[in-house]
């Protein structure tokens, strides 16, 4: 029927809201993913569903943070509740991107794939506590690479004499994670500038001014490294890095308000976290270094250690150092620079400058050699070297038991050592 001046202009209008609320019917009804009482079912029982028995201390933080409780117990309801909530966010993170395409996948695992450390970090950071964001960032990296690659090593290896790998794809890993050297450049700088401290009155407020300029200017510059590295796995050589796709278990809809709910609860718990570690530093006659170092990698680290574990013992090497190293890398080229960025506007004067123990503790992670003193130009040379072991330990694209006990040994020695000196070492060096 011709339109006149007389028809009726509704039945455009009606044909648009029922397209757009089939639409969104479309999507909450999900046809062909699982329901929301089947997403929800598998995302609080599906696998290592014990550990969501943890969530129970959530509350009980939140309550403990208001009513004011002891600061250790504080901490410890929150570092323990955190715990579900981080493997909670690496299943919804992966759920969601089963249904988004390469591309968009990589760019939601950037984002959420290290949200713990960013939330931590993130509010470390507006606390004004610094010291704890550098130390927690530079353990994240050290505790995949060490305990958590070290665990996959061991459980593989006990399930099967020998494993295989991808040589190239690993080496590939490693040789992004290189770009660690540059937290050296900020403490070679410092060291150079506290030479001259000798004869330059006012050289520390200039040596505060350059480590700024470098490494925000460095952060800028990682991410466009890692901006590179995403397209590099996802588009030009994305060969190297395929992996079975498994059947999703959530629908979009589920995961993303899982994803969503879980994030603002572990933001909540992070802030009563953070607030507590001074208080608990000081009761506990712990340094707040250690705290950041072993303590909260243990709580960023849990679904990836998991996660690698279990697919180590199925014999997919590939994955388990997939996970282990590329955690490393996100936070190497991703995490950290963001939080200089993001301090750099807030106001908070957040640098690549690590302590030397810290910096001469990578170099130890690889090299568990006795050494009775490293200077600053050792340690810059020393640093540089255990990017050259890591390639080294990868490079004939096997491993077996024996490995990863020697790299989990490892890191409890140098949880004791941190736990034994950082804290008076630092203090002497500041």
């Amino acid at each position: 029927m011709p339109s006149t001046e007389r028809t009726p202009l509704l039945d455009d209008d009606l044909r648009f809201y029922e397209s757009f609320y089939s639409k969104i019917a479309t999507l909450l009804k999900a046809e062909g993913e699982p329901s929301l009482p089947d997403s929800y079912r598998w995302f609080l029982l599906g696998p290592c569903s014990w550990l969501n028995s943890l969530l129970l201390l959530a509350p009980v933080a939140t309550a403990a943070h208001y009513l004011h409780w002891d600061a250790p117990l504080r901490f410890a309801f929150s570092f323990i509740a955190i715990i579900p909530l981080a493997k909670l966010l690496g299943d919804a993170t992966e759920q969601i991107s089963f249904s988004l395409g390469p591309t968009l996948a990589g760019l939601l695992n950037a984002t959420f794939g290290n949200a713990i450390e960013i939330i931590v970090g993130l509010t470390a950071l507006l606390q004004g506590e610094v010291r704890i964001v550098q130390t927690a960032m530079l353990g994240s990296i050290l505790s995949n690479i060490l305990l958590c690659l070290g665990c996959s090593f061991l459980a593989g290896g006990l399930c099967i004499k020998e494993n295989e790998f991808q040589v190239t794809a690993a080496q590939t890993s490693v040789f992004v994670i290189s770009f660690r050297q540059t937290l050296v450049i900020p403490a070679a700088y410092h060291s150079a500038k506290r030479v001259n401290s000798l004869l330059i009155a006012d050289s520390d407020e200039g040596c505060q001014k350059g480590l700024l300029i470098i490494s925000r200017g460095t952060a800028i510059l990682l991410f466009c490294v890692y901006i590179a590295y995403l397209i590099f796995q996802l588009k030009t050589h994305a060969s190297l890095f395929e992996v079975e796709e498994d059947t999703p278990n959530m629908s979009v809809v589920a995961a993303s308000l899982g994803l969503l709910f879980v994030t603002i609860i572990t933001s909540s718990l992070a802030d009563y976290m953070v607030a507590s570690i001074e208080e608990t530093a000081n009761r506990l006659e712990i340094s707040k270094a250690f705290i950041g170092l072993i303590l909260l990698p243990v709580v960023s680290n849990a679904s990836e250690q998991v996660a690698s574990i279990c697919m180590a013992k199925k014999d997919k090497m590939e994955l388990s150092i997939g996970i282990c190293v590329g955690s490393s890398i996100q936070i190497a080229t991703f995490v950290i620079p963001l939080l200089v960025v993001i301090g750099w506007i807030s106001g908070h004067e957040l640098t690549l400058f690590f302590d030397d123990f810290e910096v001469c503790t990578a170099f130890l992670i690889f090299v568990p050699l006795s050494v009775p003193h490293l200077g600053d130009d050792t340690q810059t040379v020393t640093f540089f070297v255990s990017v050259l072991l890591v390639n080294l330990l990868v490079q004939d694209g096997k491993s077996n038991y024996m490995e990863g006990l020697m790299l989990v040994t490892l890191y409890f020695v140098i949880a004791l050592a941190c736990a034994s000196s950082l804290g008076n070492l630092s203090e002497s060096l500041s």
